[in-house]
């Protein structure tokens, strides 16, 4: 005889088992940060058919032959922009969403820019379903950033660059921090971390090495 667990018990569960192993575990600390990738459901986020695979430490597919990272990038990256609450986040790379919910619960305002029509159509609508109602989604070419709305206290890259964009460093406000992935390559990257320290003067740190789809447009792949 067959006993079927159901659905809920199993996602609470496998929730804990990425929190307790794949989060703490990994040494994400922050509380915030913390908080967010448990508030957030991911299963949301995924196609229907994954919703399963929702809380493994894998990346998943998406429409569009684009991904959802894995939950342990996802708080990694969230941890390295150092949130604090009156925060204005730019996101590169809206995809499924995802991301931009957690960083929605970490701080005030987050724009988001996708390059793809399907994508960034389904992901708005998806967030307005689940009550995110801090979050604007554009779409547009994201290595351009969002002038509109720039300084932002942080900018964070969900794709694969050859070089820093210029005009994401120029929307950085002082003091801000820039997360993203860089490589010669346009899947295996670099994480690297730029804060702006003066109107001219970026430090540049490496963070660990990733691997994430290209970023594609004028100053991308």
């Amino acid at each position: 005889m067959t006993i079927r667990v159901p659905w809920h018990t199993r996602k609470e569960e496998a929730r804990e088992i990425m929190f307790r192993e794949d989060l703490i575990g990994r040494g994400i600390k922050d509380a915030a940060v913390l908080r967010a990738m448990r508030e957030v459901p991911r299963e949301a986020f995924v196609p229907p058919e994954l919703a399963a695979q929702a809380y493994a430490d894998q990346p998943l597919p998406i429409e569009e032959e684009q991904t959802i990272s894995q939950p342990y990038i996802v708080a990694y990256m969230t941890e390295a922009l150092e949130l604090t609450p009156g925060d204005r986040v730019l996101e590169i790379g809206t995809g499924s969403g995802y991301a931009a919910a957690v960083l929605s619960r970490i701080v005030t305002t987050v724009y988001s820019v996708e390059r793809l029509g399907t994508l960034a159509d389904k992901a708005r609508k998806r967030l307005t379903a689940l009550g995110y109602n801090n979050i604007v989604v554009q779409e547009g070419d994201g290595t351009l950033g969002w002038p509109e709305h720039a300084p932002y206290d942080a900018i964070v890259v969900t794709a694969g660059a050859p070089k820093l964009p210029e005009a994401l460093l120029e929307q950085l406000a002082t003091g801000g921090r820039l997360v993203i992935p860089i490589g010669t390559t346009s899947f295996l990257q670099m994480l690297i971390r730029v804060r702006r320290r003066g109107e001219n003067d970026y430090h540049s740190e490496e963070l660990c090495p990733v691997r994430f789809v290209p970023l594609i447009g004028a100053a991308g792949w």
